[in-house]
């Protein structure tokens, strides 16, 4: 009989949100592992790095809200090490501090199963660097001190496990984590204990990630100030002199460098063309939520594909309308034996310079690309066709206006499906799923829904109608409608949504351009 085999956990700091403050060595168990077990503070962003097919396990705990005990956690990681996985264990920060990662590392000891801690970025040090304070400085202070703040408000000073006393007096910069529900209770025990009423503060809500929110204050004021804020946790306490430094070194929440801070942006395009958008979006701060719905697609019959490939040179033009049309067709030449020598003394035409791209990846360029990136332009722009013999490869359902208006001019014209597109029903665990996607509409809780097609437009109201009493035009009532161009705009339009935003030159680059734009104003 064969050895069963014996797995390993990792124990992974993940950072204090933002996914660019996760380690090397993080992002590599994080690809190889068979399970992942994540937390309340990992964002969607940290699983879209684990490899197809792992298991997602959320064991988050958010204040009073825990989806399981601890102690079903541990049993949990012990189950997977027991079933020979990888186990890459995800947790906000560093797993050492505040965090029961030791908790954690003893129960697999103690099962004998071999583990593994992958220090992260504590939010101790990074939260108050993202809002531009920095722990200690010259000239000010030269040591800091890690507090927890979670500790029951209704204990008595007397019974306290922290010593106020001491922290009060010990100089440097205070950090207190999980404290923002007792900042009330943490600012009156550090005036009782001697600390200086006058004495600067600062909380920083959500700090490193798209929500991060920075207030200041005295630890007089700061509570009330807080009150008024709203501020609410997960949350950062800063006490000391450096927090006036913020003025000066402020750098992650400034409009001019994130004018998209704080806007929760929904990213309709298909899965596997999404992430240059998302990443666009994060950049630029904002909350870019990954809702696909449509899917591309090869023909279900490449018969018509292949013929025309087959007689490629006896065409006076080839017409891309878009980057799916492109790879697919390419792809297909090269299946076929063929490369780009197939097209002879064809002409080129693209609709758009992303297109165009494309096309030049595959070591061809366009001849001829129209000013306005739409069918309409190319008969407009392109001349009189009569009597030319033309090759449209296009999406399985797309308008015919370019086809019947070559026709319409005398070409010879034949168009195959290149691609198709589906709508897509079977959401990635690293995606909003229409049911909390539908929650969050309904609440006014997302400001933009973006659209790059018209069937991004049709396909996302019939994912939504089954989770939701609302028409779509009710569901979007709340929300900023924004569209990639005219045709995707008019579709829009005529189903009865409201069009807020359209982006002049119908790339992403310009949509994305348009959603900063419109923040400022």
């Amino acid at each position: 009989m064969a050895e069963a085999k014996i797995g390993k956990v990792y124990l992974i700091g993940a950072g204090p949100g933002d996914p660019g403050l996760l380690t090397v060595r993080g992002r590599e168990v994080l690809r190889q592992a068979d399970a992942v077990v994540y937390d309340y503070l990992v964002s969607h962003a940290f699983l879209r790095e684990a490899k197809a097919g792992a298991e997602l396990i959320y064991v988050g705990k958010s204040g009073k809200k825990h989806t399981m005990a601890q102690e079903e956690i541990n049993a949990i990681l012990v189950r997977l090490g027991q079933e020979g996985k990888l186990v890459a264990r995800l947790k906000g920060g560093d797993p050492l501090v505040f965090a029961r990662g030791g908790e954690e590392a003893e129960v697999l000891q103690a099962a004998g199963l071999p583990f593994e801690i992958v220090p992260g970025v504590s939010s101790a040090t990074a939260v108050p660097a993202y809002a531009g304070i920095p722990v200690t400085q010259r000239d000010f202070v030269s040591s800091f001190t890690v507090i927890t703040g979670h500790e029951d408000p209704t204990r008595p000073p007397d019974e306290s496990r922290l010593d106020w006393n001491g922290i009060a007096s010990v100089g440097g910069t205070l950090i207190f984590l999980m404290g923002v529900g007792h900042l009330d209770l943490i600012s009156s025990r550090l005036i009782a204990a001697g600390r200086d009423a006058n004495t600067p503060i600062a909380v920083v809500r959500w700090g490193t990630t798209w929500q991060q929110q920075t207030v200041t204050g005295t630890l007089a004021t700061i509570a009330e100030i807080a009150k008024e804020s709203e501020i609410k946790p997960p949350g950062v306490i800063v006490v000391g002199e450096v927090v006036g430094l913020r003025e000066r070194l402020q750098w992650w929440d400034l409009p001019q460098t994130r004018p998209l801070l704080g806007k929760r942006i929904v990213v309709t395009r298909a899965r596997d063309q999404a992430s240059a958008m998302l990443d666009k979006l994060i950049e630029l701060g904002a909350d870019a939520i990954e809702f696909p719905v449509i899917k591309i697609l090869a023909p279900s019959d490449y018969a018509p594909m292949d013929e025309a490939i087959e007689r490629l040179s006896s065409y006076e033009w080839i017409v891309f309308t878009s980057v799916n049309g492109v790879d697919y067709f390419m792809r297909r030449l090269k299946v076929l034996g063929k490369d780009a020598r197939a097209f002879g003394t064809a002409k080129v035409c693209t609709i758009g310079p992303a297109t165009a791209a494309r096309l030049e990846g595959y070591n061809l360029k366009a001849d001829f690309m129209p000013t306005k990136y739409v069918a309409e332009s190319i008969l407009e722009e392109l001349g009189n066709m009569a009597g030319k013999k033309i090759l449209l490869a296009r999406a399985d359902v797309a308008r015919e206006l370019l086809y019947d208006g070559l026709l319409a001019q005398g070409a010879l014209v034949d168009q195959v499906v290149a691609y198709r597109q589906v709508i897509t029903g079977d959401e990635s665990p690293t995606e909003t799923t229409p049911a909390e996607l539908a929650e969050l509409l309904e609440a006014g809780k997302v400001d933009v829904v973006t659209f790059t097609s018209p069937n991004t437009i049709r396909n996302f109201g019939k994912r939504l109608a089954p989770f939701s009493t609302k028409s779509l035009v009710e569901l979007l009532d709340k929300t900023l409608v924004a569209c990639i161009g005219p045709i995707t705009a008019g579709t829009a339009r005529d189903l009865g949504l409201r069009v807020d935003l359209e982006a002049t030159e119908f790339t992403i680059d310009k949509l994305v351009e348009t959603l900063v734009k419109a923040s400022a104003n």
